[in-house]
């Protein structure tokens, strides 16, 4: 989104309009000059000729703001940007649906990879502890270096930044394809592949996250990044019953090297993109400090901080599905591998409905991001004391629907109240407390799981997200002087739950918006 540097005054329209009378010449003409006024008033236009976007009173990222207007215009909190345009809105963008086309080969390749990569390790050491071992060399790099990916992703042009990324990471796989097909990979091999894709993808990840909003713009940013969600659930739906089949077929080996190949799919949608229609953000100098600035960024503002504070705690308590759902199946139901792999089938299945549902909707407030972290920790109370096997399946889907829509409703509202030159940090920073956690919460929730059960364990987590996000909900609250009403006779158009002014005047506050 574009903004005005922060203490700049705009130039308001009147202002203008009595500029451009003054340099022209002297006209005695009234309705001469009423006319040139007006078009001094008119907003320039802002579409790009044949850009593949069918609004074309979209601005992009790099037009200056139009005189006087407001940072709350362009913002989430503004009604330009609030309103859907449909579940597939984003996909108008030509751009974006070569990106799209190209995320839906190469995820589906990754989730190949991962069922393919566990299978191996387990095969050659028939030990959980070993599998346990390469997740973490995964993840371990994104908790370690996760900000400087954001810098990084700040200083470089995006997408050319995404083609060496993706080209490593396919290199990657190919090598351990090679290792595997040759009959020669040993347990260490897997792990130093699995720390140098997570090396990778610390500067993958932020940088893919920031350039959405360079190929879709403010209006459609919320509905790409729900659709990305989808893209992702619903190659996990394909991957790994794929991957299943080729394992048992010709060996975790060709899994790897189909992997490989399915980056093609994703640098050359990138390559085929015509810059020309893109919304970049002008790289940043290298300049020491630029990590502290975006830390600093970020706590300077409460409508960023504190999702951001949520998005860990749900990150690091809340998604440890691994391991609970395991336990569920083996220890708590008794049932076999065909079931355990339908939970995560159940879990899929409402990860995707719960995107699909996000992209229907306008850009994300504050509320609806406090409530779906809500219903995420509550609905994993509720299905801690499921009485069987069946009933938690069922949960298990309504938990994956909210679990997304709290993502994607996070991710989106962070880009949209991001100033383009720290969005990849600011990105960065969510991909690290979202995701980087995984290698602290994960082996707490294997001790309680361990000590006490799957029950408790799936209880605990549900209990530290639903009071995160009831803490979070509060602190917005009172920090943007708001306070809940409840009417139970709403009437049309009212809510039954609604955040009013605590004094009784309207707040103007952008963070009061946003709730």
């Amino acid at each position: 989104m574009a903004v005005a540097p922060r203490g700049e005054t705009n130039v308001t329209p009147t202002a203008a309009a009595s500029a451009a009378i003054r340099t022209d010449e002297p006209t005695t003409d009234p309705a001469a000059a009423s006319a040139a006024a007006a078009e001094a008033q008119a907003p320039a236009p802002t579409g790009l000729p044949g850009n593949g976007d069918d609004d074309p009173d979209e601005r992009t990222a790099a037009d200056p703001a139009a005189p006087g207007r407001s940072r709350s215009a362009t913002s989430p909190t503004g009604a330009r940007f609030t309103r859907p345009g449909g579940m597939f809105s984003s996909l108008r963008v030509r751009n974006y649906r070569y990106y799209f086309a190209g995320q839906v080969v190469s995820n589906t390749g990754t989730w190949m990879q991962r069922i393919a990569q566990d299978w191996l390790v387990l095969s050659l050491t028939g030990s959980p502890l070993a599998v346990g071992i390469t997740t973490a060399m995964q993840f371990l790099p994104m908790l370690l270096l996760g900000l400087f990916g954001g810098v990084l992703a700040d200083r470089m042009p995006k997408r050319r930044l995404l083609i060496y990324t993706q080209g490593a990471m396919g290199l990657l796989a190919a090598g351990l394809a090679v290792l595997t097909v040759g009959g020669v990979v040993t347990p260490y091999y897997v792990y130093a592949f699995a720390l140098l894709l997570g090396l990778v993808t610390v500067v993958d990840n932020p940088t893919r996250q920031a350039f959405v909003s360079e190929m879709v713009g403010p209006k459609d940013l919320a509905n790409a990044v729900s659709l990305n969600a989808a893209n992702f659930q619903t190659a996990r739906l394909v991957g790994p019953a794929v991957a299943g089949l080729l394992i048992a077929a010709v060996g975790s080996g060709w899994a790897f090297a189909v992997n490989a190949l399915s980056f093609a799919a994703v640098i050359g949608g990138l390559l085929a993109m015509r810059e020309s229609e893109l919304r970049p953000t002008a790289p940043i100098a290298r300049e020491k400090g630029q990590l502290r600035e975006g830390l600093r960024y970020v706590r300077e503002r409460p409508e960023l901080l504190w999702p951001m504070v949520l998005a860990g705690f749900i990150g690091t308590f809340g998604f440890n599905f691994p391991t609970l759902l395991s336990g569920f199946a083996y220890d708590t139901f008794e049932v076999g591998a065909g079931q355990y792999g339908l939970l995560n089938t159940a879990m899929a299945i409402g990860s995707l409905a719960g995107a699909l549902l996000a992209a229907r909707r306008g850009v994300p407030r504050l509320r609806r991001l406090v409530g779906a972290a809500l219903a995420f920790g509550a609905l994993e109370v509720v299905a801690a004391f499921a009485p069987d096997y069946w009933t938690f399946a069922l949960l298990l889907m309504l938990i994956g629907v909210f679990g997304l829509s709290f993502n994607t409703s996070v991710n989106s509202m962070l880009q949209l109240s991001t100033d383009p030159e720290m969005r990849g940090r600011v990105m960065g920073l969510l991909v690290l407390v979202f995701t980087g956690g995984t290698p602290i919460g994960a082996p707490v929730v294997g001790w309680v799981t361990a000590s006490y059960g799957p029950r408790l364990g799936l209880l605990a987590c549900g209990l530290v997200s639903a009071a995160a996000a009831g803490t979070v909900g509060l602190v917005l609250a009172r920090s943007a002087d708001l306070r809940v009403r409840f009417d139970l006779h709403p009437g049309r158009g009212g809510r039954v739950v609604a955040f009013v002014p605590r004094t009784g005047a309207a707040s103007k506050s952008e963070l009061a918006a946003a709730c």
